[in-house]
């Protein structure tokens, strides 16, 4: 590969992370494992591949309501097992983490169902029994749904939300601080555990959270866990240049990839940071075969069928809550469509102007709304296309999903077995950890 990369490229390599939900996997298909997950079992055996992979972390994705929006009730949702069922990330967070021993654990906590002092709480306990490999996914909740599970009747603007963030984690930050370094003495010949002087309270008051502190937990390897963000509005990429590690990003091809990347280190600028320390992973849905057109037969099946156009609509519907069964699929939508959802999922999926049909927008998400850029052939073409992309975009890596977040078995070897391997003979990808390092210093590792 040429040596053309933009501004902040790391020479060589990128990372790689795997997001997933706590939900039954592709519970219809024939690699599923029977729709019966709640154990923890399959999808602690995904994070052992991913770990063999050399993954830098895995994230459980979460959301907190039964969706009706898509054709005004719950039918669809259960019928399909659409967003939900889905259990909490947290109890799977510490099952995986137990059962790995380098790869990154992200468990997604809301900042509208979890006060302040309770995530720095498990936060902090989490990344102690992670030995340092802890991470929060910081998300705000977008459906109104969710919200009246917490006591409102409908949720703030987004601009609002971001605004009551990012005070949220300032004072997730000060609790962290709270306990100095090194406030555990472990003093025998005193009978000193720790230092009083250095535990103190935040006395925190503005205006929407007031906290007195201290933690009552000791500093974890970590101190302060790995944060990662996924934000597509342009408030959504302020937040995230302000405070995340990581970056979950969804855009449309290379160019938006870059502008993306751009628009955040930007960010990062202009509020003080180093944008090299901020990693900025693309979804991406990779669709392998042993050639190329077995591969783009294999997409092709997926994205026409009529149940995987309803589920990607009921997914949308969920994420957004506008009700997509309204719209005739032979025809484009009517108007440019708003949310105070996640706005990022509508735009991935309307592509306002380009005269598409609902049933070719659809077809056009063929990753369940994930698909950065296309990735379809066998395991060395997607793998050389990751690189020519990485190379062009500049950084900083990928964030494999599966089609609507459906784990099945094949698929997660087809990646660790398959792509993984055929990215790290190109050397683009780690092959092994570095010994001793948390989880934010493999994200700074290159």
């Amino acid at each position: 590969m040429t040596s053309t990369a933009p501004q902040g490229r790391s020479a060589g390599k990128f990372h790689l992370a795997f997001i997933f939900n706590f939900t039954p996997d592709d519970w219809q298909g024939p690699f599923g494992t029977g729709g019966s997950p709640w154990d923890g079992k399959f999808h602690t055996e995904v994070a052992q591949a991913l770990e063999r992979a050399c993954f830098d972390y895995v994230i459980v994705e979460d959301k907190l309501m039964v969706p009706e929006s898509y054709g005004g009730s719950a039918e669809a949702a259960l019928k399909q097992a659409m967003v939900v069922p889905k259990h909490d990330p947290v109890p799977l967070a510490v099952a995986m983490g137990v059962a790995t021993s380098r790869l990154g654990i992200v468990a997604t906590l809301s900042t509208l169902a979890y006060p302040p002092f309770m995530t720095a709480r498990l936060s902090s306990t989490l990344d102690s029994m992670l030995g340092g490999r802890f991470g929060w996914n910081i998300v705000t909740s977008a459906e109104d749904l969710a919200a009246q599970n917490f006591g409102l009747d409908k949720l703030p603007p987004r601009d609002v939300r971001y605004e009551m963030a990012d005070e949220y984690v300032d004072v997730v930050k000060q609790l962290f601080a709270s306990w100095d370094a090194d406030a555990v003495v472990l003093d025998r010949e005193k009978g000193v555990y720790a230092d009083h002087t250095k535990v103190r309270p935040i006395h925190f008051k503005g205006k929407y959270f007031q906290v007195r502190g201290p933690l009552n937990t000791v500093p974890s390897p970590q101190h302060r866990p790995a944060f990662v963000q996924a934000g597509a509005s342009p408030r959504g990429r302020a937040f995230a240049a302000r405070n995340a590690d990581s970056i979950i990003a969804i855009a449309n091809g290379v160019e938006g990839m870059k502008q993306f990347r751009e628009d955040v280190r930007a960010h990062a600028k202009d509020q003080g940071r180093d944008p090299d320390t901020i990693k900025t992973l693309f979804c991406v849905t990779p669709v392998l075969g042993e050639t190329e057109q077995d591969a783009r037969e294999k997409q092709a099946r997926m994205v026409s069928s009529p149940q995987f156009i309803q589920d990607i609509l009921a997914q949308t519907s969920a994420l957004t809550e506008i009700d997509f069964a309204q719209f005739d699929l032979d025809e484009p939508l009517p108007r440019r469509l708003e949310t105070n959802g996640e706005q990022g999922s509508l735009d991935q999926l309307q592509q306002w102007g380009s005269g598409k049909t609902l049933r070719e927008l659809v077809i056009d998400a063929a990753g369940g709304l994930v698909s950065s850029v296309d990735l379809v052939g066998t395991p060395d073409q997607v793998a050389e296309r990751m690189g020519e992309v990485m190379e062009e975009v500049g950084g900083d890596g990928f964030m494999i999903t599966t089609p609507l977040l459906r784990l099945n078995r094949r698929y997660i070897a087809e990646v660790t077995d398959g792509l993984v391997p055929a990215l790290q003979r190109r050397g683009l990808t780690r092959s092994a950890y570095t010994p001793g390092n948390t989880l934010r210093q493999n994200l700074l590792e290159f």
